[in-house]
């Protein structure tokens, strides 16, 4: 991921990561005033990894049985574990546009030490899609990763052609 100083973006450092949710969820807290937060990661979708109404929507639009989506929920979550295992700091990268989801999570790109987004690692490695419903920044970025995962089959594109 580029920082383009004309984007309007916020960059908040100085998080770790309490607890992933799913395959693109975490529950966050600033080191300095232990402060937890809900993260949504922008511009990406995991499968999910509990039977709810996106589920069942999930099922329908791609013919692929609740269960087995479930299944790819979890391998998508355990991915984003073991990625952020030992993670000591992360940086939160807002687009001013988009700062939470209708869920009243923050949605944000979390940067790695490493200069690496968790985002762009979970699409690049076939973990997660791009999630064309909300606009961002790095979407045309993702949907180009997505399609070199899809092709090369990796991560859940091993398994199934779509999720």
């Amino acid at each position: 991921m580029q920082i383009n100083a004309n984007k309007q973006i916020l960059v908040r450092p100085h998080f770790e990561i309490v607890k992933i949710l799913d395959g693109d969820g975490m529950i966050v807290k600033n080191i300095f005033t232990n402060q937890e937060e809900e993260i949504r990661l922008l511009g990406i979708d995991a499968p999910e990894i509990k039977v709810s109404s996106k589920t069942k929507k999930d099922e329908r639009e791609t013919h692929i049985p609740a269960q087995f989506l479930l299944e790819l929920g979890y391998k998508s979550m355990n991915f984003l574990i073991k990625k952020t295992k030992n993670q000591s700091s992360v940086t939160l990268i807002q687009e001013r546009k988009n700062l939470k989801d209708r869920y009243g999570r923050s949605l944000a790109y979390v940067l790695l030490p490493n200069g690496k987004t968790l985002n762009e690692i979970l699409i690049r490695r076939g973990y997660a899609k791009p999630y064309n419903k909300v606009y961002c920044s790095e979407l045309h970025n993702y949907q180009k990763l997505n399609l070199r995962a899809r092709t090369k089959q990796k991560g859940l594109y091993s398994l199934t052609q779509s999720f």
